[in-house]
């Protein structure tokens, strides 16, 4: 049986973890080497914290196929508040290198960051598709991570939380650039979800999907291709400039065009067909991708 525990707090954090009290009410640095906890029954964690963590190994490059990707320097994932993390009874973390930051939203909730959290995707990424440094690009996410350590473990005056919130912005930015860098050393990888993506579009019309399900979702694509919904539409913005939404579109678009030329069907039954459940849907988002209603496409052609 699964226990559930809910951490709210930088303290409750510390204390679930069997640290010392923080030094810091809304924010820590925790070196992964001092926590010696060993876990003996299975806990889904739920956290009201941002998370971003560094492990550093030799068992952090990811193979596909016959091909080897990433570094092996370290890797880092994030996670946001209302995430779930489970842990298995024989995981324990005292052989873990690195550092994992935690901080509590209102910590940057007056602060020009917090307006721009969502702008960082990768909180939503899931744990194999976490990001994966070079020993320079570790070496400098490290500093800056130690620089907001020892903020926390100086007196508190009315520099401090402007300072840790700058730091944490500059990690985030950093992180956002290696992101890049990633999706650009993976391009191979990109490119065959990218067909994966198309073959999974046409695979859904070929049956009854549309008049079950509708018009299919990112997050649908996104679980039958075996990533995140966040993921696959950064990717798919990275190598195409269209998210995984307009890739989506563009091919109910399509898919609509071929229908109109090559049937008689109505435009309310091409509609329906598609997955649109009202066929307004349907000529409202046709007219804004192509200029023109169905109707006026169909008598051009």
């Amino acid at each position: 049986m699964t226990k559930k525990v809910q951490i709210n707090t930088i303290s409750e954090l510390h204390q679930f973890l069997g640290l010392p009290k923080p030094t810091h009410p809304l924010v820590t640095l925790i070196d992964q080497s001092k926590i010696t906890r060993e876990f003996n029954e299975h806990l889904t964690l739920g956290f009201g914290l941002y998370f971003i963590s560094l492990k550093d190994g030799a068992n952090c490059s990811i193979g596909y196929g016959q091909t080897t990707y990433d570094f092996d320097t370290g890797t880092m994932t994030f996670f946001a508040p209302e995430q779930e993390v489970s842990i298995a009874p024989s995981e324990h973390v005292e052989d873990s290198i690195g550092w994992t930051l935690a901080f509590h939203p209102q910590l940057i909730a007056k602060s020009d960051l917090y307006g721009k959290m969502l702008d960082y995707t990768f909180f939503e990424y899931e744990s194999n598709e976490a990001l994966h440094l070079s020993e320079r690009e570790r070496t400098m996410v490290t500093d800056i991570a130690l620089n907001i350590g020892n903020e926390t473990e100086a007196n508190i005056d009315k520099h401090t939380q402007s300072l840790i919130c700058s730091n944490i912005e500059l990690l985030l930015k950093y992180c956002n650039r290696f992101y890049d860098r990633q999706f650009i050393v993976r391009a191979d990888l990109n490119h065959d979800h990218i067909h994966r993506l198309s073959k999974l579009l046409a695979d859904y019309y070929q049956g009854d999907r549309p008049f079950e399900l509708g018009i299919p979702t990112v997050q649908y694509c996104g679980k039958e291709l075996g990533l995140s919904p966040y993921y696959l539409s950064d990717l798919l913005k990275k190598e195409t400039g269209k998210n995984a939404l307009e890739h989506i579109h563009l091919f109910v678009i399509e898919r609509a065009k071929t229908l109109m030329a090559e049937t008689e069907h109505s435009i309310t039954q091409i509609g329906y067909e598609l997955g649109f459940e009202y066929p307004q849907h349907f000529s409202k988002l046709f007219k804004a991708k192509t200029g023109v209603s169905p109707r006026e496409f169909r008598s051009s052609i």
